[in-house]
Formats: structure tokens, sequence, C-alpha cells
């Protein structure tokens, strides 16, 4: 049963060896019927090579989080790593901010902020794009400069802002003295929905009210500052959170693990649990191989993320996100050359075009060894998934497989 505690302790059974897992994530990678035909955007792929891979792996779909629980990016890929998400709380805020290389103390909180664009009725702004039509990030660079030349501190609090991709920034805000556990226990101001006003930053006790006074009093001055702005005129706030303990990856499972990833939230994950950020110049799924190549021999364990997958699904871009898993698939010969000894493919939660959001859909999985019974699916679908050996387990199980399969994993018991 997803989420029910029952994580098992690997350590005593840990075995060393020179095997080599790679774990490639497609962002939001199920889906559901997206017109008459019934088909979803995986059926409607064209994707002969992960069809064929599938016949010859484990196949099955896993729940992120538990029955009916709509997982964000965060506890998505928790779970991936290995980590039950309903364990381990961690905002978004922190994932932005590390992956942008920013620094993150016990004094600090940190924030996920999307530029949005408003139309003001009188003094109060209503949501009209929630992402600001996905400004480039050359844009952002520039309207987070006018910004930050504006915005220093904010009642004796510091105030740092860096530019990620698009429309996301990270937001640290550090306090002159360490913050208790809970001081981050304040709402979104992002309401989720456009044709309404921004939320109010609330916090569920006094020392997260302190830190909701200082988010909406920074709102007020952005808002001010960048109202003139075509597009990203005005900045919601995601994610408020504070740095967590976590067991470091390597620690739990002796893997020396490497993150090969382009958007800063998904580096800040890997960093989080003590991955290695491994720096590329280039976008591209190709470039993203090419540095899988480069680091081959320098890793046990890689990460490795697609991001657009999950992009196209919450635009409700159909057409986008199955070019994208086209686009993989034509990708994978090159990954099969590097010869993996367990290779995983799957997504870090579904987020179905249909719903233009994450949603609580099981998720598709493959897991190839030479440990695998095998040819139970014959492509790789929800439907063909579901067919599979694997049948639907806990995604924070996962990593236990993989293990088993790279034969990391001693006997237990007599």
């Amino acid at each position: 049963m997803p989420g029910n505690g029952s994580e098992f302790n690997l350590k005593p059974l840990l075995e060393k060896n020179d095997s080599k897992i790679l774990l490639v994530v497609l962002d939001g990678l199920g889906g559901l019927p997206v017109d008459e035909s019934g088909k979803t955007e995986l059926e409607l792929a064209n994707t002969p090579n992960l069809d064929k891979l599938a016949y010859r792996s484990a196949c099955g779909m896993h729940i992120p989080v538990d029955y009916g629980i709509t997982p964000g990016s965060g506890p998505g890929h928790l779970a991936l790593f290995g980590y039950d998400p309903t364990k381990y709380e961690i905002g978004r805020g922190i994932l932005e901010a590390l992956g942008l290389g920013m620094e993150v103390t016990e004094r600090d909180i940190a924030i996920r902020g999307n530029f949005a664009t408003v139309r003001y009725e009188g003094d109060t702004p209503i949501i009209v794009d929630r992402r600001a039509g996905r400004i480039p990030t050359e844009e952002n660079q520039r309207i987070v400069k006018k910004i930050t030349e504006h915005i220093k501190e904010i009642d004796g609090v510091k105030v740092e802002i860096e530019s990620g991709r698009e429309h996301r920034v990270a937001i640290v805000l550090r306090f002159p003295e360490p913050l208790p556990p809970g001081s981050d226990r304040v709402n979104d101001t992002d309401p989720q929905q456009t044709d309404v006003p921004p939320l109010e930053a609330k916090g569920e006790n006094p020392n997260a009210q302190r830190v909701a006074e200082i988010i909406n009093e920074l709102s007020r001055k952005i808002a001010e500052i960048i109202k003139d702005e075509p597009k990203a005129n005005y900045l919601l706030f995601r994610g408020v959170a504070q740095k967590p303990d976590i067991e470091p990856f390597e620690e739990r499972y002796g893997l020396k693990a490497a993150a090969i990833a382009v958007y800063p939230m998904y580096k800040g994950l890997a960093k989080l649990v003590g991955m290695k950020e491994v720096n590329f110049k280039g976008e591209t799924i190709a470039d993203e191989i090419e540095t899988l190549k480069r680091v081959w021999n320098d890793y046990d364990f890689f990460f490795f993320h697609v991001k657009k997958t999950d992009s196209h699904g919450e635009d409700g871009n159909v057409e986008g996100k199955v070019r994208v898993l086209e686009e993989f698939d034509r990708e994978l010969p090159k990954i099969l050359e590097l010869k993996p000894d367990v290779l995983i493919i799957t997504g870090d939660h579904s987020t179905p075009c249909v719903m233009k959001g994450h949603s609580w859909h099981p998720v598709p999985l493959l897991i190839h060894s030479k440990y695998v019974l095998g040819q139970t699916s014959c492509g790789f679908s929800e439907r063909e998934c579901l067919r599979g050996e694997l049948g639907i387990i806990p995604g924070y199980k996962i990593m236990q497989l993989a293990l088993a399969h790279a034969g990391r994993l001693k006997k237990y018991g007599a």
C-alpha cells in the first residue's frame, strides 16, 4: 500500500558491485484518452523502440503518493528516489532555489515564484495567465534585474531573487535568526486558476504569520515595480519551504549518483538528496544523452530527466506531448548502447492533456534488466503496462526493485 510507512531498512542488505542503474523520468508521463479514439498520448505516439523494449522488460504502473492523491513534482520525484513522500515533506521553493545554485540555511525561507499576467479591476489584480505566456528566459532575467535593483530587504529580512527558466523564479528570504520548524506553514498566493485575484499569504502559526507578512509586502512591492510589463506584470508565490533534514542518497543505497536535468527544480531535487549535478550545454534530449555518455564511467546511478512531456500536458497540447515522446523514442537506442544493468523508464506523475494538470492516475513503469520475465506487455502505454508482471506498486518501492535487479541486495534472513 502506498504511504503506509513501511520503508524497508535496506542497509544491512546492501552489496557493492560494478552495476549501473539508469532512471529515466519522462515528467508527467501518464495520460488519459484525448479524443473519441479512446487513445492516450502514449498510445497515439509512434514509439517502436519503447514498445520493443517493453516487450523485453518488466512493466507495470506505480502510484506516486497514495490512491487518489495528486502529487506535486517534489513528492513524485522523492518517491522515485525511494523516499516515502508521506514521510518527507519538501516544499517546491527549496527545490527551485537549490536548482539555481542558491544557498539555503536554517535562517531561510525559500519560495518558488511564477511570473503571471494580471489585469486590474480598480486596485485589485485579476489573474489572466498564471505563467505569463511562458515568457522567454531572457525576458525573465531582465525583469528580475529590475526587481532586485529596487528590493534588497524587507523589515530586516534580506531578499534574494534568481531567474529560473521561462516564467519561474526562486526567492530566498533570509531572516536575522534561525527559524523554528513550522515557520513555512504559509499558503501559496497562486490560486491555481484564472479570472480570480491572487490569494493573500497567511501563516498557520505566529512564526509562519511573520513569514506571510513579509511575503505579502514583497508581493506588493514587486507588483508596483513590474505593473507596466506587457506580460509578466505580477508575481505569484508557491511552495513556501524550509530546508528539510533528509538522509543522503549514497548513504541510503550505497550508490554514487549523478543528475542530468535541464530545469532548476529537478536539479534541486537531486541536490537535496545528495546527487551530483552534472553541468552541460544544450537543452535537448540528445544533449542530455551526450552528457550521460560523458560521465557514464564515473557514477553508479543516473537520474535522467525530461521535462517537456509535462509542460505540454499542462498546456493541453496533445501534439506537443506526443512529439516529445517520439523524440525520446528516436534517441532511446543511444541510451541502450550504454548497456545499463538496470534501466527504469517512468514518470513522476501523470499529466493528462485533457486535465491540463497533474493527476492521481497511476504512472506507466518499465524496468529492464536480465532478470525479468518479460513478454507480458506488447508496448509501452498505460493499458499495456497494466498487463505487465509488476502490477500496480507504490512509487517509492521502485528503488528497492532497482537494487535487486542490479544484484545489490543480499538475501534477507537465513
